[in-house]
C-alpha cells in the first residue's frame, strides 16, 4: 500500500511541477514559444510524462488557462466579499477584474492567448465559470434590492463582461498605470447609470 501511495504522490508531484514550469514558459514565452519536451525536461520528467499527464500542449495550455482562470474569479470574489454593502461589492469586484490587466501572467495567458488558442466559444465558457458567474451574481442581488432596475440578467452580463475584458486588455497593452485609473473612472459612470433612481445616492 506504501508504494502505491508513494508513486502515486510521485505522479501528483510531476503533474504539479508540469503544470508549474508550462504555466512560467507560457507566461514568458506565450504559447507559440513554448515547446513541450522542453517543459517536461526543465523539471527532469519525460516528454512522455508530460503527454501522459496533459495529452499535449494544448491540453497542458488548457489547464493552466482554468487554473489563471480560477484564481482571478477567486480575487474578484475576495475583493467583492470584503465590501459590506452590495453596491460596493460590485465595484471592488469589477475594479479588481480590471487591474488584472496589469497582471503580465493574466495579460499573456488569459487575454492574449487563451481565445486565440482555445476559441472564443471555450474561453467565453471558462470566463462565464468563474468571473462573469460572480458578475451575475452581483447584478441578480442589487436588481432584488432595488439597487438597479429589474432587467434579465444575461444581456446585462455579458455586456459589462465583454466591455470589461476589452478594457482589462487594453489596459495591458498599455504598461501605464494611468489607463487603468481612466478605466475605473469610466467603470464607475456606466455603473452609475445603471442605478435605479431610487438606489442613487
Amino acid at each position: 500500500m506504501e508504494i502505491v501511495v508513494t508513486r502515486a504522490a510521485q505522479r501528483e508531484a510531476t503533474r504539479l511541477a508540469l503544470l508549474a514550469e508550462g504555466r512560467r514558459r507560457f507566461a514568458v514565452d506565450g504559447y507559440q514559444g513554448v515547446v513541450l519536451a522542453e517543459v517536461a525536461q526543465a523539471i527532469g520528467a519525460t516528454k512522455g510524462a508530460a503527454y501522459h499527464h496533459f495529452g499535449s500542449k494544448l491540453g497542458l495550455f488548457r489547464t493552466v488557462v482554468a487554473e489563471v482562470q480560477e484564481e482571478l474569479g477567486a480575487r474578484v470574489a475576495a475583493a467583492a466579499d470584503a465590501q459590506d454593502e452590495p453596491w460596493e461589492q460590485l465595484r471592488a469586484g469589477c475594479r479588481t477584474f480590471l487591474a488584472s490587466g496589469t497582471d503580465p501572467e493574466v495579460r499573456q495567458i488569459l487575454l492574449e492567448d487563451a481565445p486565440a488558442v482555445l476559441g472564443w466559444d471555450e474561453w467565453r465558457a471558462m470566463d462565464e465559470a468563474s468571473s462573469a458567474r460572480h458578475l451575475a451574481d452581483a447584478l441578480s442581488a442589487l436588481m432584488q434590492a432595488g439597487a438597479i432596475t429589474a432587467q434579465p440578467v444575461e444581456p446585462l452580463t455579458r455586456l459589462l463582461s465583454g466591455a470589461m475584458n476589452e478594457s482589462a486588455l487594453w489596459i495591458a497593452r498599455s504598461g501605464d498605470g494611468a489607463t487603468l485609473e481612466q478605466a475605473v473612472s469610466a467603470l464607475d459612470l456606466l455603473l452609475q447609470g445603471l442605478r435605479s433612481p431610487g438606489g442613487r445616492r
